[in-house]
Formats: structure tokens, C-alpha cells, sequence
């Protein structure tokens, strides 16, 4: 009998699924024919004004009629025209256009930040982050250069948060140390955004909460805030009113008509905004390589509950994104269903869950959550362990619990792990590894191969072509993504008929220009990365720190240290040498060849007279360097201490 309820709960829920998707074109045909609507009245208005005209007196259509109509046209014209600098009576530039800065996440994914420039006004959209890859070693996080902002840190208006992942917010304090400007976000992102705040011990931040639809005024620009659907909750895009017309920033989204909770995306607006006018579309391209559309978070939902129904007798591990507040929450009613206890491993799980829980994004039955430490008081079929480590991070919950280094959480053979997500690329070795280890310790591992427990947050390519259908943009710009998806979305926009003119691809750095008829690169600003290493910040292209530890990753070094005699330059001792991170070849004793070399530059050296000991440590190292690349063609580091006595 159980087993027939989930089958029909399953049911039921992919059935809402396939039932919102299978309205959309109703929906869709709805807005069309309201916009054909639109345009006949549009196009009858001139034939009725004509109609009118007609009607007046005669002495208005008399000998005069010709010369008004002319110079009413001319008027016309002259309003619709751009509004030129003074000069010497030729043509100008336009007067202020409206700059369009990216700082961060094109050509990448992370780190995402634009800015928007007109006059005397800068407004920011997001303030976000990435983590480093194997070529920095020893790196926290990646953050954008944000030095142009600095520079004009007296014209920024305000950063505009659009939704609370790491690579649109994990930056904020860095970005607020240096620039003091209100946030404006809805109340999960600001919740997580404050978060980071505290971590930094920055507790004036002007936070500002928003709602979808609330609109706002920064300087020459109005901003409105758009209901749409993501990975997580409060999720926005925004409708920009600017100086030369609308610029749609889509945010990261998907048409969900499914919902887990809040409202589906905002298509009726959406239409409404394209009717009014878009001058310029920055959309998201990260899933432009997928076809058709990325499926409703009620999905997972569904794989969850049958896989807690299958694995009843056995322990549940779950491993997601702990900013998927609507993933978690279906977690958390599949345990109360099941009743099952729900315990939280790793920080940032704990943080999103206090966060969501404060503000009424997350609701937790009284009596389901659980220290983690008290999950040995109860039976596996009891528990839920609900933990981060979903992209193999090395020092996350799960990895640390499948290299048994996890004292709170040890895996058996009656463990069954979900990883629920989807691996970001360059994750995908350190996820394989940590299965692997899983599997070796007995358990039973379910990961996004081989059931449904993951959908993205990112519209696939249907929901990309409805977005530009709705909206009608004059010029495009696709952001957020490597520059394959870049170019792709580009193509993707050709297919429904923008002209190639009218599209740009952006590099980090790029200022594109844009006024009432054109658009156009202008002249770059410094960007770059910034590298944060616990308190300190570093710039990627020209750090030294980086360069000697690429260095010593892949060469080594050799620490020399010879104690010498200030009165008569003599040796002491033995000189006393250090290798590491040097692979010798076999039978090779560097040690006795190095200390022949200390000993033989000590004699071609006055000791007593190179008070600062520089002539005799460089010679060390010349000879050392010139051996050493003889011998084996590698190029060590090496360091030379002197010691007077």
C-alpha cells in the first residue's frame, strides 16, 4: 500500500511538472496576440488622427496647412534626434552615453560584476566571486578588480544584488570596504549578503530590502526589480531605465511553472517591458549549449521521495548546494514524512539554514532538527544528514567524511549518499574522487547519472529564445559564461533574427557604449582578478607571491645556510643544506656536490669585508643554480643564509 502512494505522488508531482510546461504556449499565444493588439492600435492611431484632421475647419487646411504640417514633422524629428554636445556647429558626439563596464563573469564562470556608467552616475549589478583553480595554490578566493570603481567611487549610486550565490554576492565585502554604498537585494540575498558582512566585521552596510516589482531611482537611472526563477529563493532580474533607453539584465533564471515555493517567473511583465521598448538585453548564456528547457525543481523532489521510500531501513546522506533553500526544504518535508530526524553538516549549511529560517524563506517542524552530534542516539532509518560537499570541496563535510578525517560522521555500509547537484566545471576529478572513497567505505552512492536528484537553475535554450521573443531587444550583449557559451548565445540570437551588427561579446575590461541609435566598444578600464589570501589581496597578473609558488610547485628549493667566521671569513661547520620539492636522480648525493660548492666560493670571497654578506650569498647561489641546471635542466629556488659569528 506505501509503495502505491508514492508511485501515485510521483505521479502527480511530474504530472504539475508537464502540466505547467504544456500551458506555457497558451500563455505564450496569450502575449502574442495582446501584442498584435497593441500594434493595430498603434498602426490605426495615424489613420484616426487623419480622420480627425479632416473634420476641423477649413481655415486650417487653407493656404497655410502645407507649412504646419512641415514644421510639425520638423519638430517631430528634431525631438527624436539625440541630443548633441554644444560645438563649433558640426556634428558632436551624443551626449552622455550610457557605459556598460564588465568587470567580471564574461568569459567565465564567476565572479560576476557589471557596472553601468552615465554622467555623474555609476550604478553596480553584483558583487561576486570565484574559487581558484589548481594554478593558485594557496589562494582563498577570486574576486574582480574593482580599482575603476575605486577611482570613481564618488559617482556609485548603489550595487544591485540580483540573487544570493557566491558569484554574484560572495564578494560584497570586499567590494563595501572600499566603496561605501547601500545594497539593494530581497531579503534571502540581503540575509546572506549580511552574513558576509559580519565575517568581515563590517556592521554599517546600508542594506536595503526589495521586492519583485518594487522600483527604485539611483541617480539618472530607474530601476525595476522582476520576479524570476533560480536555484534559489529571492531571485531578480532588472529592468533599467537609462538615459538612452531600457536595458534588461535577465540575472540568472529559468521558467519554472512549477514553483517548490514563491511565484513562477514574471512573463506577463516580461512581455510588457519588450512592448514598452528594450534597448539593450544582458542575458545569462550558461546553459545556451542545452536544448529544450531545463526541468521544474519539483523533479528532485519527486526522485527524493522515492529514493527515501526505496532506503528506508538505511541512513540518508544528502550533499547539495546549501544556498538551495527550495531543495532543502523538500528535504526537509521528505524527513518529516518519513519521520526522520534532519542533522546539518558544514558552515555554510548552517548559515543558509539559520538565515532562511529567520526570515521565513525555510520552514523546519519543531522537533525535526537535530545537533549533529546527537545522531548516535538515534537509529540510521532515523536520520537525515543534510551536508555540504557537493562539488568535492577538500576541506567540506562529505569530503572529509569519505576520507574518514570526519570524526562527528562515520560512513558504513549502511549509508546512502545523494549527491544532489550537478558538478561545476573543473570539479569534476575531486566529485569522482569522493565517490570513489564512498564506494570504498560500503556505502551506496546515488549522484545525478543515474537518477534525476538535480536540475539546474539556468534557462536551457527554449526558455533563452522565449526571453528574446518577449522582450525584442534592439541590441544584445549574452553574459555570464565561458566565451564558447558567449558565442553560441550570440548565434542562438541570430537564428531569431537580430542582426549580427547589433550583437557584441564582451572580455572582462571591455566598455561598450550605448546611445539611442548605436552601439559600440569605447575605451577599456583596468580590470583584471584580485587574489585573496586570508587578509591580504594580491593582483593576479602581477603577483610575486603567485610567481614563486608556481615556482617552488614545480621546481623546488634548495636552503642553504653556512656559519663563517666575521674576523677571518673562515667556514665553522659544514654548510647545512635543505631540499625540497626537488626530485633527484637516482644515486645522486646533491647535499656533498652543494656543500663543495659553499665551500669553494667561501675562498674566492673576502668574508670579512662583505659586511651585508650579499657577495658571498649570491655567489652561493649563482654556482648552486649553474650545478644544479647542468645536471638535471631544472631551475630550483635557492636561498642562501649567511651567518656571522
Amino acid at each position: 500500500m506505501k509503495q502505491k502512494n508514492d508511485r501515485n505522488f510521483t505521479q502527480e508531482k511530474e504530472g504539475q511538472a508537464k502540466k505547467g510546461f504544456s500551458e506555457l504556449p497558451r500563455f505564450l499565444g496569450n502575449v502574442k496576440d495582446e501584442t498584435r493588439r497593441q500594434d493595430q492600435q498603434k498602426r490605426r492611431a495615424p489613420q484616426q488622427e487623419k480622420a480627425a484632421g479632416q473634420d476641423k475647419p477649413a481655415a486650417k487646411q487653407g493656404k497655410f496647412a502645407k507649412q504646419e504640417k512641415q514644421a510639425k514633422a520638423d519638430k517631430e524629428h528634431q525631438a527624436e534626434r539625440p541630443r548633441r554636445e554644444k560645438g563649433n556647429g558640426r556634428r558632436g558626439k551624443v551626449k552622455n552615453p550610457v557605459k556598460i563596464l564588465f568587470l567580471g563573469g564574461v568569459g567565465e564562470i564567476g565572479k560576476n560584476m557589471t557596472a553601468i556608467e552615465c554622467g555623474n552616475d555609476i550604478i553596480i549589478i553584483d558583487a561576486g566571486l570565484t574559487f581558484p583553480d589548481e594554478e593558485l595554490p594557496g589562494i582563498d578566493l577570486v574576486i574582480p578588480d574593482i580599482s575603476y570603481l575605486v577611482q570613481n567611487k564618488q559617482k556609485v549610486r548603489g550595487l544591485l544584488v540580483t540573487h544570493g550565490h557566491e558569484d554574484h554576492v560572495g564578494g560584497i565585502a570586499y567590494l563595501l570596504k572600499e566603496i561605501n554604498c547601500p545594497v539593494y537585494a530581497t531579503k534571502l540575498t540581503l540575509a546572506l549578503a549580511d552574513n558576509k558582512l559580519r565575517e568581515q566585521r563590517i556592521n554599517r552596510a546600508q542594506l536595503i530590502c526589495i521586492k519583485p516589482g518594487d522600483k527604485i531611482k539611483l541617480g539618472c537611472f530607474g530601476i525595476e526589480f522582476i520576479n524570476v526563477n533560480h536555484s534559489i529563493a529571492g531571485a531578480v532580474a532588472l529592468a533599467i531605465d537609462t538615459p538612452q533607453g531600457k536595458i534588461y539584465h535577465s540575472g540568472d533564471f529559468k521558467i519554472d511553472l512549477t514553483p517548490v515555493a514563491g511565484e513562477q517567473i514574471d512573463l506577463s511583465r516580461i512581455a510588457e517591458l519588450g512592448r514598452e521598448g528594450i534597448k539593450l538585453l544582458l542575458c545569462e548564456s550558461t546553459n545556451v549549449e542545452r536544448p529544450g528547457y531545463t526541468m521544474s525543481e519539483t523533479v528532485v523532489g519527486t526522485t527524493l521521495d522515492h529514493l527515501f521510500s526505496e532506503h528506508a531501513n538505511r541512513r540518508i546522506i544528502v550533499a547539495t548546494f546549501a544556498s538551495n533553500v527550495h531543495r532543502l526544504q523538500q528535504i526537509v518535508d521528505l524527513a518529516a514524512k518519513y519521520r526522520r530526524k534532519v542533522a546539518l553538516s558544514g558552515r555554510s549549511m548552517l548559515n543558509v539554514v539559520d538565515a532562511a529560517t529567520k526570515i521565513g524563506e525555510l520552514t523546519i517542524p519543531e522537533g525535526v532538527l537535530i545537533d549533529v552530534e546527537k545522531i548516535k542516539n538515534y537509529f540510521d532509518r532515523e536520520i537525515v544528514i543534510v551536508s555540504t560537499g557537493s562539488q568535492g570541496e577538500p576541506m567540506s563535510a562529505l569530503t572529509r567524511m569519505a576520507s574518514g578525517e570526519f570524526n562527528k560522521v562515520t560512513i558504513g555500509a549502511n549509508d546512502t549518499i545523494i549527491i544532489s547537484a550537478s558538478p561545476i566545471p573543473g570539479n569534476e576529478k575531486m566529485i569522482c574522487k569522493v565517490i570513489n572513497n564512498l564506494y570504498r567505505k560500503g556505502a551506496n552512492v546515488v549522484y545525478e547519472s543515474l537518477e534525476k536528484i538535480h536540475v539546474s537553475g539556468h534557462a536551457c535554450q527554449e526558455e533563452l529564445k522565449i526571453l528574446h521573443s518577449l522582450l525584442k531587444p534592439q541590441f544584445f550583449i549574452p553574459v555570464h559564461g565561458e566565451y564558447r557559451h558567449l558565442k553560441r548565445h550570440a548565434r542562438l540570437a541570430m537564428e531569431l533574427g537580430m542582426s549580427e551588427n547589433n550583437i557584441l561579446i564582451a572580455d572582462i575590461g571591455n566598455c561598450v557604449e550605448l546611445t539611442r541609435d548605436s552601439m559600440q566598444f569605447g575605451e577599456s578600464v583596468s580590470s583584471g582578478a584580485r587574489l585573496v589570501d586570508g587578509g591580504s589581496l594580491e593582483d593576479k597578473e602581477n603577483s610575486l607571491v603567485m610567481k614563486d609558488r608556481k615556482h617552488l610547485s614545480e621546481d623546488g628549493i634548495f636552503v642553504i645556510t653556512a656559519c663563517v667566521s666575521e674576523r677571518t671569513g673562515d667556514l665553522l661547520s659544514d654548510p647545512d643544506v635543505v631540499i625540497r620539492g626537488f626530485v633527484m636522480p637516482e644515486n645522486a648525493d646533491y647535499y656533498a656536490e652543494v656543500r663543495r660548492i659553499v665551500i669553494n666560493c667561501a675562498s674566492q670571497v673576502d668574508i670579512p669585508a662583505d659586511v651585508e654578506n650579499t657577495e658571498y650569498a649570491a655567489a652561493i647561489k649563482k654556482a648552486v643554480k649553474n650545478f644544479i641546471y647542468k645536471k638535471t635542466k631544472q631551475n630550483p629556488v635557492i636561498m642562501a643564509n649567511i651567518v656571522r659569528v
